[in-house]
């Protein structure tokens, strides 16, 4: 590939990862701008850049447009807190400058039909860096479905299980826009490590779409909790009432008939997960035990233990591993990332500029996966009535378009 004049926008704990150990090791990629409205985070990048013998970066600013705006800077990736995310890539996109954007929530339908007219007026690339739906176990059950091994799906559950308590409750100290957004907000705020990989596996803007979305949420209890156990934080914020409840969850239905559920749970004691599951009427895979049941196939009890080393989905692998990471272990490439998912999605992302293919997680997927933050707020504050998803395509959904002979492409 040729090689790109990056400018990051945002480096706090991810912006800050992906600059260290992600970017400076592509070779393809030259960072010449760095951007937060914090200088001192700036400074600590670039003061780690220097010692790992890179160039300063030429351009150093608190300010995204000044960043986005400098010759020297022609590829934008954006790393910032959710409020800033949409607004930095219109402005990218405006200036003819691909933009790769971490994902977030929509604060509101019209911010997902912007972004959509800007790529339409503009033509600018444009990628939400789902690193999800590169997940070598979400692309097995894609290629499973693909070949039609699972049968026809009918339902996906999927979720955004994590307990964040402390990161949350301590956000202030550390800078961490998910503070306010608990305090402030009630809404599914992170729907998009789950529903990516689903919407891929259920066609969704290419041959299906949502019609509907209802959210229902708990009270907010959680946090107010874990703050008054702990004195420090009790003393600053135990007179808070976040307005985030602890567990919200959302049901779609799509035009086909399937179904989708997924769940936020970051507030409450818990063990990690994504709780990715799809249901065929040939059989199913569970995240939860790392398994896959197929009908006529003998699983006993046993085989089911909850225990993640003793889930059955090894076996498979060799049968119907996806080619992105056949392709990911013959090149011998190191596990970066969550496990490689995040090597896999910032390079499908540069390799797509370089041979000027269109993006496997474009604008239309974006627009469609952050509105269900803004369209789960609506309903919850409706009293969980059901609202209507609108078509981002505006129709093209109902003609399928094939997807390139490209190794990235779903």
């Amino acid at each position: 590939m040729k090689k790109f004049n990056v400018g990051v926008i945002g480096l706090g704990n991810r912006g800050s990862w992906w600059v260290t150990e992600m970017l400076l090791e592509l070779e393809y990629v030259n960072i010449v701008g760095l951007c937060d409205v914090y200088a001192d985070r700036i400074e600590k990048i670039r003061d780690q850049m220097l010692e790992k013998g890179f160039t300063a970066p030429a351009v150093q600013t608190v300010q995204y447009r000044e960043l986005i705006d400098a010759p020297q800077v022609d590829t934008v990736l954006i790393f910032s807190a959710w409020s800033n995310h949409v607004d930095a890539a219109l402005y990218a996109m405006k200036a003819g400058k691909p933009v790769g954007m971490e994902v977030g929530g929509a604060y509101g339908l019209e911010q997902c039909w912007e972004l959509v007219r800007t790529y339409q007026q503009t033509q600018t690339p444009f990628m939400l860096l789902e690193n999800c739906c590169y997940g070598e176990y979400e692309l097995m059950a894609l290629n499973m479905a693909k070949r039609g091994a699972l049968g026809e799906i009918v339902h996906c559950d999927g979720g955004y299980m994590h307990d964040l308590r402390d990161e949350v409750a301590r956000g202030n100290e550390t800078r961490h826009y998910r503070f306010n957004e608990y305090l402030t907000r009630n809404a599914e705020n992170y729907p998009t490590h789950e529903i990516g990989p689903i919407s891929k596996l259920l066609h969704i803007n290419n041959g299906n779409r949502f019609e509907s979305l209802v959210s229902v949420s708990s009270r907010s209890a959680g946090l107010h909790a874990y703050i008054c156990a702990h004195e420090e934080l009790k003393e600053k914020y135990g007179d808070l009432q976040f307005k985030q409840g602890d567990i919200v969850n959302t049901l779609i239905r799509c035009a086909d008939g399937s179904t989708v559920a997924i769940a936020l749970d970051t507030t409450l004691p818990r063990y990690y997960s994504r709780n990715f599951t799809v249901r065929g009427t040939k059989g199913m895979y569970d995240e939860n035990t790392q398994s896959f049941f197929f009908d006529g196939e003998d699983h006993s009890q046993t085989e089911w233990d909850w225990s993640p080393e003793f889930g059955n989905r090894q076996r498979y692998k060799e049968k119907w591993q996806h080619p992105i990471w056949k392709h990911y272990y013959e090149v011998g490439v190191k596990e970066q990332g969550h496990g490689g998912m995040d090597f896999l999605v910032i390079d499908a992302f540069f390799e797509a500029l370089d041979q000027n293919l269109p993006m496997p997680i474009d604008v239309y997927d974006a627009a469609c996966w952050m509105a269900i933050t803004a369209l789960s707020a609506k309903s919850i504050t409706l009293g969980s009535q059901p609202v209507e998803f609108p078509d981002f395509t505006e129709g093209k959904w109902q003609k399928p378009q094939p997807q390139p002979e490209w190794k990235y492409a779903f």
